[in-house]
Formats: structure tokens, C-alpha cells, sequence
């Protein structure tokens, strides 16, 4: 009789114990699904790519840290023996306009990026001069027009010139002949602004910049390359190539690629904005007068595509708008490029 009670209970034992296994195998595939639906859920979800706290006013680019540092406007030389130039790859905007005969020169400011070296640094002439005020840029230069040494010598804008400083914060290349041949590095302009007590902070008022959804919707022309003609002659004309692989531009002097002269970097270029303004001859040595005021006709080239807009002088920068407001800029480099009236955008730009 115990025999048979001990049977029982071991059968009733051994059902129990069966049953509590099955119900764990089958707990354990949903327990799997469970945590597989979550992981992939959460891939789902896009990653939100985190907002710098800061951007840079001329280039539209985050920064971690303060951006309002002052910017510094330098004058570059463009003549064919100036070339290849220093530290044109730094630079977040380049103006390039004509000083004197055929041959253009170059503002190129500088204000999220420092370069080491910077030359052949060429003389002033007013119109850049207005332009650097308009940034609140220090302005370098080595020598000046007539114009232009009356506004630096009343103190119009803060400035460091080679004529001053031949030497000492200007130095000479051994390898390129004068005018072709004065340099000035980042450390000495930083050491030449401090010896006048000029303060470098205070940056620039900041360009307005297309958003990441904005730019996946550029809309315009087809603008693989630009062709920019300053004079018959063809010293100072350029080219500017579109690289689908970096999204930028390439510039040309001629068909020698703008390159840094000690690192063979080339330049490349997110916004090309070229502006047509009136051109006037103020004396028998060729130099110019021009309207940096008036606003007129303008092409913007952005991402391998180009629009007819207009631009305006607002508050000292020189900016693109349609139907009286701002266009934005890809962020990046700006190169504006300055033409006469005569002969006018039509007849000094070839687009393809």
C-alpha cells in the first residue's frame, strides 16, 4: 500500500515538474522576441546629430567654442609672379577686384581659420578698405594709393602696413622679387595688434546660411564651371571647376590650378558670388573708383548650380538677394568676384 502511494506521488511529481518546463520553454521565445523588437526599434529611430553651441559668422560652421574673435582683412597680391599665394586655403571670404590696369587683387579675411603664412601682401586701395571697415576687420597692407593713405592715416581703420613695418612684422621672400615678395604671418599680426592696443575681439556680423534640409534643395542651372574675364588681355581672368566628389569648387587662374604655395593645397570654394558694379578710371596711373553701394545685378553658383540674383552693400558686406531678401550661403568659403558695368555680367562670364 505505501508502495503504491509512493507511485502516485512520484508520477503526480514528475507531471508537475513537466509541466513547469514547458511552461518555461515557452516563456523563453517570446522573452526573445520581446528583446529583438526593442533592438530593432531603436535602430529605427534616426540619431540626432547634436547643435554646436556656436557657428563661425562668415562660414555658417559650429564651433564648440566662442566665435567672436575679430576677423583680419589682408591684401593678396595676384599678379603671375605672386602666384602660387600663402594661406588663400584659410581665408573664409575672398574679394577679388581690380586695382590697376588688368590685374585683380585680393581682400582675403580671415576669422575661423589662422593661417602660419600670408603673402605676397600687396598695397591698399579705398575701395578694399571700405570693405574691411564693413567687417570689422583689421586691415593689412603694404604700401597704398593716395586715397587710400589718407584713410589709414586718419586712423579710419584699425591697420598694420608693410611701409611701417618692412622687417620687423613684414618680411621679405628671398625666392620672389619686390613688389612681389612681402609676407607677414598670423603671429606677427596678433603681435602687431597688440603693440597698437587694437582689441581682436568683435567679430563680423554673420552671413545667413542655407539649413542641412535647405541644402538638399538647391534649386537652379546646371553650373559645372565659370569662366571670369577681367580684360582681354587675360592676366587676371579665372576659372572655377565643380567637384561632385567634394561638393566644392575649384579655382583657376588661367588653367594653373589656385593652390597654397608650402602645403599645395588647393582652394575650394562653396559659394561663388559674382557682382557687377560701376567702374570708374580717377587718374592717368589707371586707378579706379568703384560703387560698392549701389546694389545691381549678381550670379550665385552653389553646388554645381547657378541663379541670377541681385546683391546689396548691407551694413559693409556685400550679400545676395531675390525680391529684396537675403539668399543664403552654403556654409562653407565664399569667393565674390567684382566686374565692371561695361562690358557687365553677360559678356564677362561664360557658364557651362
Amino acid at each position: 500500500m505505501k508502495m503504491k502511494k509512493w507511485t502516485v506521488f512520484m508520477l503526480v511529481f514528475l507531471l508537475l515538474l513537466s509541466g513547469c518546463s514547458n511552461k518555461e520553454k515557452e516563456k523563453k521565445p517570446v522573452e526573445k522576441e520581446k528583446t529583438v523588437t526593442q533592438t530593432e526599434t531603436e535602430k529605427e529611430q534616426p540619431e540626432e546629430k547634436p547643435v554646436a553651441p556656436y557657428s563661425y559668422p562668415l562660414t555658417g560652421v559650429g564651433s564648440e567654442t566662442s566665435t567672436d574673435t575679430r576677423a583680419v582683412a589682408v591684401m593678396i597680391n595676384n599678379h603671375p609672379k605672386a602666384r602660387p599665394q600663402s594661406g588663400l586655403t584659410k581665408a573664409d571670404l575672398i574679394y577679388e577686384i581690380l586695382a590697376e590696369g588688368d590685374i585683380t587683387r585680393f581682400l582675403a579675411v580671415f576669422q575661423s581659420e589662422k593661417p602660419k603664412n600670408i603673402g605676397p601682401v600687396r598695397s591698399a586701395r579705398d575701395y578694399y578698405i571700405f570693405l574691411a571697415k564693413g567687417l570689422n576687420a583689421l586691415y593689412i597692407a603694404h604700401g597704398y594709393s593716395p586715397e587710400a593713405k589718407k584713410l589709414l592715416n586718419r586712423n579710419y581703420i584699425d591697420n598694420l602696413n608693410g611701409i611701417v613695418y618692412d622687417g620687423t612684422l613684414f618680411k621679405r621672400s628671398k625666392t620672389r622679387k619686390a613688389p612681389h615678395n612681402s609676407y607677414i604671418t598670423y603671429e606677427n599680426i596678433l603681435k602687431g595688434a597688440k603693440q597698437k592696443k587694437y582689441s581682436m575681439e568683435k567679430g563680423p556680423a554673420p552671413f545667413t546660411f542655407l539649413t542641412e534640409d535647405e541644402l538638399k534643395n538647391i534649386t537652379g542651372s546646371d553650373a559645372k564651371s565659370v569662366k571670369i574675364k577681367y580684360s582681354n588681355g587675360g592676366i587676371s581672368n579665372s576659372k572655377f571647376e565643380f567637384d561632385a566628389a567634394t561638393g566644392k569648387y575649384k579655382r583657376f587662374s588661367g588653367d594653373e590650378q589656385t593652390i597654397d604655395l608650402e602645403t599645395k593645397e588647393p582652394v575650394l570654394v562653396d559659394n561663388i558670388f559674382i557682382v557687377e558694379a560701376k567702374h570708374r578710371f580717377i587718374d592717368s596711373y589707371g586707378r579706379r573708383e568703384i560703387d560698392l553701394e549701389s546694389g545691381g545685378k549678381a550670379y550665385l553658383l552653389q553646388k554645381g548650380k547657378v541663379n541670377q540674383v541681385e546683391w546689396k552693400n548691407k551694413n559693409g558686406e556685400i550679400v545676395p538677394v531675390k525680391n529684396g531678401a537675403d539668399v543664403p550661403l552654403v556654409q562653407g568659403k565664399t569667393w565674390i568676384n567684382v566686374i565692371p558695368t561695361n562690358p557687365g555680367l553677360e559678356k564677362s562670364i561664360s557658364l557651362d
